[in-house]
């Protein structure tokens, strides 16, 4: 199957479900007003679908993959911030566990694109 369109990528899809999640759980309570750690998270999660849309309009695998890799730090960078968030009581032990799972999901997938990417090159 061809991938005409970054939209097709499953893992923009996930990140882009992940930017939702994220902008929804930051827009009120503590962590609203937590300026620098709210913004700090929406950053992270926006970078990883602005990467791999990014890489996906590059000339090579090599430089997708490049891009890839930086998805795949900012997810991990989220995953940060958000044991942060839930060592500030910004947020439930349950709403970190599914977005931490969704996070380590989506930075799988991103490691899949990377090792097919890589093996065609």
């Amino acid at each position: 199957m061809t991938i005409n369109r970054f939209e097709e990528i499953e893992a923009w899809q996930k990140a882009r479900d992940l930017a939702r999640v994220v902008y929804q759980c930051t827009k009120d309570g503590q962590i609203s007003r937590d300026f620098g750690l709210r913004d700090q998270m929406r950053r992270a999660v926006v970078s990883i679908m602005a990467n791999i849309a990014e890489g996906f309009s590059r000339r090579s695998n090599r430089e997708f993959c490049q891009f890839l890799f930086i998805a795949k730090s900012s997810a991990a960078e989220l995953q940060n911030h958000a044991y942060v968030a839930l060592d500030q009581a910004y947020i439930r032990e349950a709403d970190f566990r599914k977005l931490y799972d969704s996070l380590d999901h989506t930075s799988r997938m991103i490691s899949n694109l990377i090792k097919y990417l890589s093996s065609t090159a």
